[in-house]
């Protein structure tokens, strides 16, 4: 029996509906965070005690993590884990630091400069979802590029466990990368608590980080005119393209990895034989039958799919009309394949690149855009946490040579202030 649906040659007609994730109906859920980031605009910690009461079911009388418990956190964690910390740290540094934008200056003709520059985001705040596990590698991913790209205050949120604690594997982290200040909070309420700020919460001017659709919706509506966010987000996918010299078990692994996130997460396969298809159905099943989310495995894999297609070409559109979050190149000859795929959120090339790669420890961000935005938006990296100032430096000169272009275009425009700001500057002598 399969254990996740193969689609043999579908018609391009049907691309849409195989392509399209389906979104739940959300407008009870925007209705609640909206009442939420209410009560936290309107009382502040107030409003946070009794969220974090009703939602968490925890009794908190301050939110920040005192520093003791930072101690404590290095004490328990075994060495091993704070050794992979370290590394991951390490690989993650390397490949931030060196997307730190250089400046750029150019004279556009004699007597006019014109300069760019890259400055940090002063104030960020990033959420660390707990859930079912503490996604500390989360940490990693967005303190590091805040703290290379040199903001000067960040602030993480992320839920206070049932006995108003915090995993110490997130402080580990948060120290470890230099942040200083965390906050037991977790859901809409976190975000409105960063957007807003309140008595104990500072007010950030970007929020990063993945969530539930609580925290997905409580990201967009602050976005509208209280505090950027860093991309659209929603639950993890992966997408395989593979040919019949791949391994079954290492496809079916792969799908499974991404299977294992929760329900809504989608596992794709794009591959160019029947026979393969059904191989890697097979090993899906004998595989998920050894994992221990099982019941979240199945559900994930009951919306997701194999699609097989003869035509190479189809098979790369296909690819690029899914726009995945993750893309996976099981191919004999990658790279001519990546080249063509200019919509996935991050590629991992070759039999011997698994996505837990790039979600742990080989240096890339694991903050990627879903649900198709990897067509227009970037994973999170060095640049989302900065942003770039223009300058113009003009001589007399320079504006003298430039001055009819300007009022010309000023003139045609009807903006006469704009003309005269130019001319009144060369009338007479130099000063």
């Amino acid at each position: 029996m399969e254990t996740i649906k193969i689609y043999d040659n579908p018609s391009r007609e049907l691309w849409p509906s195989l392509t399209a994730r389906v979104a739940p109906d959300d407008n009870d859920i925007a209705a609640q965070v909206a009442e939420i980031l209410s009560e936290v605009r309107e009382g502040g910690d107030e409003a946070l005690r009794r969220l974090v009461r009703r939602i968490d079911g925890v009794e908190l009388t301050t939110f920040e993590v005192p520093e003791s418990r930072f101690d404590e956190a290095a004490r328990t964690l075994p060495a091993a884990l704070r050794d992979a910390m370290a590394k991951a740290k390490a690989h993650i540094e390397a490949f931030h630091r060196a997307q730190l934008p250089s400046p750029v200056e150019v004279e556009t003709m004699p007597g006019v400069r014109c300069l760019q520059r890259a400055v940090p985001i002063r104030r960020v705040g990033l959420y660390v979802p707990g859930g079912r596990a503490p996604l500390f590698s989360t940490v990693l991913m967005l303190a590091i590029p805040a703290r290379i790209a040199g903001c000067s205050e960040v602030v993480l949120c992320t839920p206070p466990r049932r006995d108003g604690t915090v995993a110490p594997e997130i402080l580990y982290a948060a120290r470890l990368c230099g942040v200083q200040r965390v906050f037991m909070l977790g859901g809409a309420q976190a975000i409105a608590a960063m957007a807003y700020g309140t008595q104990s919460v500072p007010r950030v001017d970007k929020i990063f980080g993945p969530g539930n659709r609580y925290v997905t919706r409580a990201k967009q509506l602050v976005s509208v005119g209280d505090a950027a966010i860093d991309l659209p987000a929603g639950p993890s996918e992966v997408l395989v393209m593979a040919d019949r010299g791949a391994s079954p078990e290492f496809v079916a692994a792969d799908l499974l990895s991404q299977a294992e996130h929760g329900g809504d997460s989608r596992a794709m396969l794009v591959c160019d034989d029947r026979a393969f298809a059904q191989a890697v159905a097979q090993a899906v099943g004998e595989q998920a039958a050894m994992c221990s989310r099982g019941a979240i495995i199945r559900e994930s894999l009951s919306g997701s799919g194999i699609v097989v297609l003869d035509d190479p070409d189809d098979r790369i559109d296909f690819a690029a009309d899914y726009a995945p979050e993750h893309l996976i190149l099981a191919l004999r000859d990658p790279w001519p394949v990546a080249e063509r795929i200019p919509t996935a959120g991050s590629v991992f090339i070759g039999d011997y690149s698994p996505e837990s790669a790039g979600d742990y420890a080989s240096g890339t961000n694991h903050t990627l855009p879903t649900g198709g935005w990897g067509r227009v938006y970037s994973g999170v990296n060095t640049e989302s946490f900065m942003r770039r100032i223009t300058y113009q430096e003009l001589t007399r000169e320079g504006l003298e040579a430039l001055s009819s272009t300007i009022v010309s275009m000023a003139e045609a425009e009807g903006l006469d202030a704009h003309a005269r700001a130019v001319t009144i500057r060369l009338k007479g002598g130099a000063r």
